[in-house]
C-alpha cells in the first residue's frame, strides 16, 4: 500500500512531526474513503472526534499544529495530498473560515 510506504525510511525531527505526520495520513484516508470501505457515520465521528481534540489544545498548541501542517504541505509532492493539508487547519476547526 503506498500510504505506508512515506513511513519506511524518512527521519522525522521530532516525535510531534512523525505523529502529526501518521494522524493527518489516518485522516486523510479516512476522509478519502468509499462507502464499502468504511462506513460513512463511523468515517464521520472520526473527524470530528479529531476536530473536537484540537480545539481543546491551547492555542500555542493549535498554531504549533497549524505551523507543522503548513511546512508539511509545503513539502508536499502528491498534489492531492498537498491540497488535504492545505485545507488541513480549516477542516480540522484550527482556524475559522473568517479568518
Amino acid at each position: 500500500m503506498i500510504f505506508w510506504e512515506r513511513f519506511v525510511t524518512p527521519s522525522f525531527p521530532s516525535l510531534t512531526h512523525a505523529l502529526a505526520e501518521a494522524l493527518v495520513d489516518v485522516l486523510w484516508f479516512i476522509e478519502g474513503c468509499e462507502d464499502e470501505q468504511m462506513d460513512p457515520d463511523d468515517a464521520v465521528k472520526v473527524l470530528d472526534g479529531v476536530a473536537y481534540e484540537f480545539s481543546t489544545l491551547p492555542n500555542g498548541q493549535q498554531q504549533g499544529l497549524i505551523a507543522l501542517v503548513g511546512e508539511m504541505a509545503a513539502a508536499e509532492t502528491d498534489p492531492a495530498r498537498r491540497e488535504f493539508l492545505e485545507e488541513f487547519p480549516e477542516a480540522f476547526g484550527l482556524i475559522d473560515d473568517a479568518s
